[in-house]
């Protein structure tokens, strides 16, 4: 009974145990989730903070990357204002070119030797230096300058071209101006010249540049990606401002005969330079301002024929030097001995002082010496040989004989003197509007000596700049006021005409009219039966003072340094004129026979084209005068 109950019991089945979730295939663990979701967290994080970087921190740098990426920029040069003469002569112009630009970062690497090869033949360029420079820059550089307009159109229907198939050239034209001087040398050093850069280097370029040189204007619309300008895009224009137009006070006639004239004397005596000054004393106006050699405006870097001589034979350095010496307007710039037509200075003070006049008889005794105490040795007058003897102020003026304004500096006195040489102008810059004016070097008025005053007053051991010598003299010609030279007559806004004159601005009275009146007569006596005798001009008045004087102390390479000058008409003068020759090496040197007579060629011409009505003077030669007498 018991078995038959068993066989209606199931057997039991096996239980089966599921697999640890450790071990189960497809089931993440935790650890692992943990994992993802920090690293998630971490990835959202850093993406925020990049976002909040670029949006914040460097936003203002991307925006201005993106903006120039999707704009074309283009600069409108100004263009720079003409330099003319005072009677309307161009001397310095400009006219509209173009440079063409390149950059490489706008091409792409496949289409680099295409783009070269593309522009070096339309610009007649070197393929493989082209292709170089692209391979090797990154930045926009300049490819040409001063491009034809036949070229400028041909790069741009090939850039249209090559815009329609979607190739970049990453080529870019600046419309721009190049500078042009009709005149070449003339009065080369006044005007200067235009670097590169179209900004002015030395001269009146320089000096008035910010006037001359305009504000660039710009345009700026959107390009495509091949950086093409997107056709009718909305576009921003700025116009450009022209620079002002110039005229000068220089007479391109007037220049033209002092510079031919100076010339020949600095080849004639065997000069190692000259610097001429032409000046209105009543205006301050220069006339002209001449340097030989000079050089071209037009090509300022090529040597002149005297720097030509030895320019194989100079360093780099020195190449650099001398061209800058070359460019130099040295009537501003060189300062220089005035020698003997200081005494017209030193003349005017003891007249204006009443220490003497100018024909009181046996004023003064040349003995052919001077002995100044405490000195052991006298200074010898150039005719040491034959003494002057007894003379008035109007007949050692005449005769430069040095004893006698020696004795004439020592009764004016230091203090004196320095009072006038203030007034006068000698101590400070005249102001002219040329760069690199140079100043005077005096003796320090509480250190000066007898032996220091008494060769002063006959014009050695100071020096002083042709310009500040030529503008006190003017004074005395311009009835005792002195003026400020001026080389700009006025300026005129191209863009609204409007006109900016300079008028004539007079500094102070230095001294009397009645004492200009006499020095100038004595000026008169000079040529008429002095020293100056080979300054005459027929027909007109001339008045003048010659001058010798020897190398500045510590440069006696430098030799002599002969000058004269003049004063035309004698009453109402309307032209000072100061001749200086640097280092004559001929047989002649002093300033009555070399410098004297440069003047007076000069003048012949000069005073015609002026319009100064020729008198009845009789101005024909000394033919007596001997050039041991022409001190």
């Amino acid at each position: 009974m018991n078995k038959n109950k068993n066989k209606n019991i199931k057997p039991k089945e096996k239980i089966i145990k599921p697999k640890s979730d450790i071990n189960a295939p497809n089931v993440v663990s935790k650890l692992k989730v943990k994992a993802i979701l920090v690293i998630t967290l971490i990835l959202i994080i850093l993406l925020i903070a990049r976002i909040f970087y670029l949006q914040f921190v460097d936003g203002e740098h991307l925006q201005t990357l993106a903006t120039s990426q999707q704009t074309l920029t283009e600069t409108l040069s100004a263009k720079r204002g003409t330099i003319y003469d005072s009677k309307g002569e161009t001397l310095a112009i400009s006219y509209n070119t173009d440079k063409i630009y390149l950059n490489p970062s706008d091409i792409k690497d496949e289409n680099k030797e295409f783009v070269a090869n593309g522009l070096a033949q339309i610009l007649e360029l070197d393929y493989a230096e082209l292709l170089s420079k692209i391979n090797s820059s990154t930045n926009r550089f300049v490819v040409a300058t001063d491009v034809e307009q036949e070229k400028v159109d041909k790069i741009k229907e090939w850039k249209e071209k090559l815009s329609k198939s979607k190739i970049s050239t990453g080529v870019s034209l600046e419309e721009t101006t190049s500078r042009s001087y009709p005149y070449k040398n003339l009065a080369s050093t006044v005007i200067g010249f235009v670097n590169a850069d179209n900004h002015g280097s030395y001269g009146i370029e320089y000096s008035w540049d910010s006037f001359l040189s305009g504000t660039p204007g710009k345009s700026v619309s959107l390009k495509d990606a091949s950086q093409s300008e997107i056709a009718n895009s909305e576009q921003t224009y700025i116009a450009a401002e022209n620079g002002y137009d110039i005229n000068l006070t220089i007479d391109v006639n007037i220049q033209g005969i002092v510079e031919e004239h100076l010339a020949e004397a600095v080849d004639e005596y065997e000069c190692d330079s000259g610097i001429t000054i032409a000046m209105d004393p009543s205006t301050g106006k220069i006339l002209a301002m001449a340097d030989y050699p000079n050089f071209d405006c037009s090509s300022p870097t090529t040597p002149n024929s005297y720097l030509m001589q030895t320019w194989d034979s100079l360093t780099s350095e020195e190449k650099t030097k001398q061209l800058f010496r070359m460019w130099a307007p040295k009537a501003v710039t060189d300062t220089y001995e005035p020698g003997s037509v200081f005494k017209i200075i030193t003349s005017s003070i003891a007249l204006e002082e009443n220490i003497t006049d100018t024909d009181i008889p046996n004023t003064f005794n040349c003995t052919g010496h001077y002995y100044i105490d405490g000195e052991e040795k006298p200074i010898d007058c150039w005719k040491y040989y034959d003494p002057h003897r007894y003379q008035t102020l109007r007949q050692a003026l005449g005769n430069s004989c040095n004893p006698a304004f020696m004795e004439l500096g020592l009764k004016i006195g230091a203090k004196t003197s320095y009072k006038y040489y203030e007034a006068y102008g000698l101590f400070n810059k005249t102001g002219i509007s040329l760069s690199g004016e140079s100043n005077s070097i005096f003796y320090d008025l509480a250190k000066i000596k007898p032996i220091e005053l008494a060769v002063l007053s006959f014009g050695q051991r100071f020096t002083i700049t042709p310009i500040q010598m030529i503008t006190a003299a003017c004074a005395i010609a311009n009835d005792g006021v002195l003026v400020q030279p001026q080389i700009v007559e006025k300026m005129t806004n191209t863009d609204t005409g409007e006109v900016t004159t300079f008028k004539t601005e007079e500094v102070r009275q230095v001294i009397s009219k009645e004492t200009a009146d006499k020095v100038a007569s004595m000026m008169e006596s000079v040529v008429t039966d002095g020293s100056g005798g080979r300054a005459k001009v027929t027909g007109y008045s001339v008045g003048g003072k010659t001058g010798t004087s020897e190398p500045k102390w510590g440069t006696t390479d430098d030799g002599y340094v002969a000058s004269f000058l003049a004063i035309s008409p004698v009453e109402n003068t309307r032209i000072v004129l100061l001749v200086i020759l640097k280092n004559p090496k001929g047989k002649l040197h002093n300033g009555g026979q070399i410098a004297a007579p440069t003047a007076s060629k000069m003048l012949t011409e000069i005073l015609p084209y002026m319009g100064v009505e020729s008198g009845n003077k009789d101005n024909s030669s000394n033919s007596n005068m001997k050039d041991s007498d022409l001190y």
